[in-house]
């Protein structure tokens, strides 16, 4: 699995669920309401606004959480996000993709930067970094949903690009445009999904051994502590040994 998976399962083992939790729904509700004010607030007729219910879903946001959010869209005092993308490098030159909305271009730009510098890292340009990654739609399964004989089938019927099976489970990538149609078809036969999003796929990966791990956390656990930072993700790997050693 690339950085952006094996960093969801470093926040887990940290035990810091709770404070991810509410960090977490925060950020849902940002981009449940501007997708649900950039279109339809109808999820069905929207599908920015249907995969953001349902991946706050899957992280057991609670129902009144999600209709409060699409009602503040609806509701005319929704503040006016924008959407920025940073790009830059991290320890051992691993690439960083800063995704944010704000309603203060300012205050994100520098807080961001100053995140970088002080945790060793370097804030490019846009496009610095972002030609070692694709953009895809992301679906995972656990492996109880079947061999990965099964899965491929699966996701070959739903349109699917590619499909990594580990023991930990199935991690299904597809064309950006096609996520909505492709997870829609792959529930109708394997299921609800454990997760649904849109993800930046490392084309190109770096190597991390322990100590360079534990400066790169650093800075991504004080970037996703931003309140205007809804993702982050790096082209890192790093070994089993590396990964339990984090814990």
């Amino acid at each position: 699995m690339a950085g952006h998976s094996k960093w969801a399962n470093i926040q887990h083992r940290k035990g810091r669920q709770d404070k991810l939790r509410s960090k977490m729904f925060s950020k849902f509700s940002k981009e449940i309401t501007v997708a649900a004010k950039m279109g339809d607030p109808d999820p069905d007729k929207n599908p920015r606004l249907r995969l953001a219910v349902k991946e706050a879903k899957q992280a057991s946001m609670p129902k009144d959480n999600i209709d409060r959010a699409i009602k503040k869209a609806t509701g005319g005092d929704a503040e006016d996000y924008e959407e920025i993308r940073y790009e830059g490098y991290g320890t051992n030159g691993v690439a960083v993709i800063v995704e944010t909305m704000t309603d203060n271009r300012n205050r994100t730009a520098s807080t961001v930067r100053s995140t970088f510098t002080k945790y060793g890292g370097n804030l490019g340009e846009t496009g610095s970094v972002g030609f070692m990654f694709d953009r895809k739609g992301e679906v995972t399964y656990p492996p109880t949903v079947g061999d990965a004989d099964t899965v491929m089938m699966a996701a070959i019927e739903a349109g699917a690009e590619d499909v990594e099976s580990t023991e930990d489970g199935h991690v299904i990538y597809c064309a950006d445009t096609d996520l909505n149609e492709v997870s829609t078809a792959l529930e109708a036969e394997l299921g609800e999904s454990d997760s649904t999003k849109l993800v930046w796929r490392p084309t190109t990966t770096t190597e991390m051994d322990l100590e360079g791990m534990q400066k790169l956390m650093k800075l991504i656990d004080a970037l996703e502590d931003d309140d205007d930072v809804q993702r982050v993700t790096a082209n890192f790997e790093a070994s089993d040994e590396v990964m339990e050693a984090l814990e």
